[in-house]
């Protein structure tokens, strides 16, 4: 069975990530894309079909699922018209604007009886990956505290859609922190926020520091915008240990570098973490641990086999529809100055 994709936008998302990754996944084939420039998409991918609209690209019944690609603000809009259309729906994150718009995505593909994934393609990052196995064998004990970052240094406000009035680095990054999150430790009992705009000029939040209280654990998630020196990942404090870890996963960088997913050493994280653990006498004795691969295919191997009845939706939307919630309190909590109960 070949399920045939189509993509909506043509974007550093979809460029960069939704277009290979689909090409490297068997049982997949993209077959068309929506998109205002015909030329950018040949210049990728030539002879590929371009249409101009979401209704053009529904008109071709080879279409089985339809990617989601756009800026925030179509998100729901789109999905909808897709899976009332009778398609399978993958939507980048984040979901939708609000949670209200979420849900209505999730009660359409409900009705239609269709697949419904957000791309929460951070899971498959190769420290989180090594991350969710460290915990899971219990190596680092009863985890107490984590710090989870994606600080960048980019001090000049630039025009693109992401840093206008409703976007910001919240909307953007702050959906993997809290998927992440989520996946190790679930639900939390409360959120505390603090966005900022702190660049000349700006006018979306470029700084985000969120607090994740569990009833002992506590995960702080940041993300900004004017980090000169942000190298620092994860740090993961448990009662046995911790795990700390520099550098972003690579596979972002490979894409946009044109490589092709599943090449020789694809996934695997040349910067190694440091676990210290804590000895039988109290003593804390550190090394470097490398990190286990890293895959994005993951993402679509798993859709591909949900549409064919052969496997689980890699991101259930109840899963997603949580990353919505903690998103919507983190702004409430910053907007009303207050922790925000869950």
């Amino acid at each position: 069975m070949t399920i045939g994709v189509g993509l909506v936008g043509y974007g550093l998302a979809a460029k960069v990530f939704h277009a290979p990754l689909v090409a490297s996944v068997a049982g997949l084939a993209l077959r068309s894309v929506v998109s205002s420039d015909a030329a950018k998409v040949h210049a990728d991918l030539p002879g590929m079909r371009v249409v101009p609209d979401l209704a053009a690209m529904l008109a071709d019944a080879s279409i089985d699922l339809v990617v989601i690609a756009t800026p925030d603000a179509l998100h729901a809009e789109q999905a909808i018209v897709a899976l009332d259309a009778g398609r399978h729906v993958v939507v980048d994150k984040p979901f939708a604007l609000t949670l209200t718009d979420a849900q209505a995505v999730v009660d359409a593909g409900d009705r239609a009886g269709r697949m419904v994934s957000v791309f929460h393609n951070r899971r498959w990052d190769a420290d989180f990956v090594t991350l969710r196995r460290l915990i899971g064998e219990g190596v680092l004990g009863e985890v107490m505290q984590v710090e989870s970052h994606f600080d960048r240094f980019r001090p000049h406000v630039a025009e693109r859609w992401r840093e206008h009035a409703g976007a910001g680095v919240w909307n953007d990054l702050g959906p993997h922190l809290i998927d992440q999150a989520l996946v190790l430790f679930g639900m939390p009992e409360r959120v505390t926020a603090d966005l900022a705009i702190q660049r000349a000029g700006g006018k979306a939040p470029d700084y985000a520091h969120v607090t994740l209280a569990y009833p002992q654990l506590r995960v702080v998630l940041h993300a900004s915008m004017t980090m000169p020196a942000g190298a620092l990942r994860f740090a993961v404090h448990g009662m046995l240990g911790s795990w700390v870890k520099h550098g972003l996963d690579p596979q972002e960088a490979a894409l946009r570098a044109g490589a092709l997913p599943g090449t020789p050493g694809w996934g695997i994280d040349p910067v190694a973490a440091e676990l210290s653990l804590v000895g039988a006498d109290g003593a804390v004795e550190s090394r470097p641990i490398a990190c286990d691969a890293g895959d994005y295919r993951a993402f679509y191997a798993g859709v591909a086999a949900s549409i064919g009845g052969e496997g689980a939706n890699p991101v259930p939307v109840a899963q997603a529809l949580d990353v919505m919630r903690v998103l919507e309190a983190a702004r409430r909590s910053a907007s009303e100055g207050r922790s925000v109960a869950l």
